[in-house]
């Protein structure tokens, strides 16, 4: 598997990055700006992920409304995937839209854009955080962004053990373990917590998306998590696959002294501030993240839970939505190649993103996909090493 590892550039660029990333005015809503046409943003609402939500804001709030296009998929995207294919498709049908990213690319994504397909070849498409078959995705999108899910299956058992865990709590449900790459993890984290004498304990909890919805997938979470801790200890870890899951999970430990490795997209903003009553807007825009993470660290001081609570030190749906952005400028722009990717450009704005939000050198390991012998060039995978609270 070919790797790359880049940093954040040095300060001094920084300050270009900063500024260049000035938010736009709208009175120049009548030129093109820095780049022709449109961009439509399609994430998940706020109750089910309101990370990418509000990345999808800060790229509203950078070039304006006239040229990023913001749209949510349903909350019960598994049952309303014809309305998936009706939000992509009038998408398509403004000829100014340019490129299309989709943060999470839920199931469903690939019938929407094969519509999209039917009408329009000029849409550079980016998936981000993939819930379908990765050849197949591979073969429809320009870029697909995705959090390492397999390298984080080690690492998060090896996370877990180095803060203290006995047991390792998996929490998940069907529709998540029928996704190639979700399951391939959990059987990861399994091996490798039984090698270092973790006991692993698969559990099953409500679909969100199901009759219970996210209400009542929370709740079984507030009312499990105690009872596993109960059962195993609390040198226990807990990790779900759900997004919407995380506020409760993180709740629940914090509540009975568990340990948390990281949530299933890792970041200081996913649940926690949620969780911990830590307020994320602040004049209308997201906090500093660095803040984020001290008054997460002040928070679990005082609640005795130093040491039991981990995430990455980098926003990664954020930086997805925005690291697709800003290559897909370049792509309208005809300033990287129309077909493959050029990886130094793709980890350089990444790169930039991370130095702009943390003002820090962080070093990312971005590697391509692989299944069978054959390497997904587009398709690219990100690890990131833990900041421990």
């Amino acid at each position: 598997m070919k790797k790359l590892v880049f940093m954040a550039l040095i300060s001094l660029i920084a300050v270009g990055v900063l500024i260049s990333c000035a938010p736009k005015s709208e009175a120049g809503a009548a030129d093109d700006g820095p780049f022709p046409g449109k961009i439509a943003v399609v994430t998940n609402t706020v109750s089910q992920n309101e990370e990418e939500f509000r990345s999808a804001e800060q790229l509203v709030r950078k070039y304006g409304a006239h040229k990023i296009v913001h749209v949510t998929w349903p909350d019960n995207f598994m049952a309303e995937q014809e309305q998936m294919v009706t939000t992509v498709a009038r998408l398509a049908a403004d000829r100014e839209i340019r490129a299309l990213i989709m943060n999470q690319a839920v199931p469903g994504s690939n019938a929407a854009v094969d519509r999209l397909r039917e009408t329009r070849d000029d849409i550079f498409i980016v998936y981000c955080t993939i819930q379908e078959n990765p050849p197949d995705v591979s073969a429809r999108a320009h870029l697909v962004l995705m959090p390492d899910e397999l390298g984080m299956g080690p690492a998060i058992a090896q996370q877990a053990h180095a803060m203290g865990a006995r047991t390792f709590v998996h929490y998940s449900f069907p529709r998540h373990m029928s996704i190639v790459l979700l399951a391939a993890r959990r059987d990861l984290i399994r091996q490798h917590s039984e090698r270092l004498g973790i006991q692993f304990v698969d559990a099953t909890a409500p679909d969100p998306t199901g009759d219970a919805g996210i209400t009542g997938a929370q709740q079984f979470i507030l009312e499990d998590l105690p009872r596993m801790v109960a059962r195993y200890g609390p040198d226990t870890a807990f990790f779900s696959t759900n997004c919407a899951m995380q506020i409760p999970l993180i709740t629940a430990a914090v509540n009975t002294g568990a340990i948390y490795p990281q949530p299933c997209c890792p970041s200081p903003y996913h649940g926690f501030p949620s969780a911990l009553g830590i307020e994320t807007q602040s004049g209308g825009q997201l906090v500093n993240v660095n803040y984020m993470i001290d008054e997460t660290r002040r928070i679990a001081g005082e609640r005795n839970m130093l040491g039991r609570l981990s995430t990455w030190p980098v926003p990664v749906s954020m930086m997805f939505t925005n690291a697709a952005a800003e290559y897909a400028i370049k792509w309208i722009n005809g300033e990287v190649p129309s077909t493959g990717i050029d990886d130094r450009v793709l980890a350089q704005v990444m790169s930039d993103y991370i130095m702009e939000v943390t003002g820090n050198v962080i070093p990312v390991n971005m590697s391509d996909y692989e299944e069978g012998g054959q390497i997904f060039n587009n398709f690219k995978l990100l690890l990131v090493d833990y900041l421990t609270y």
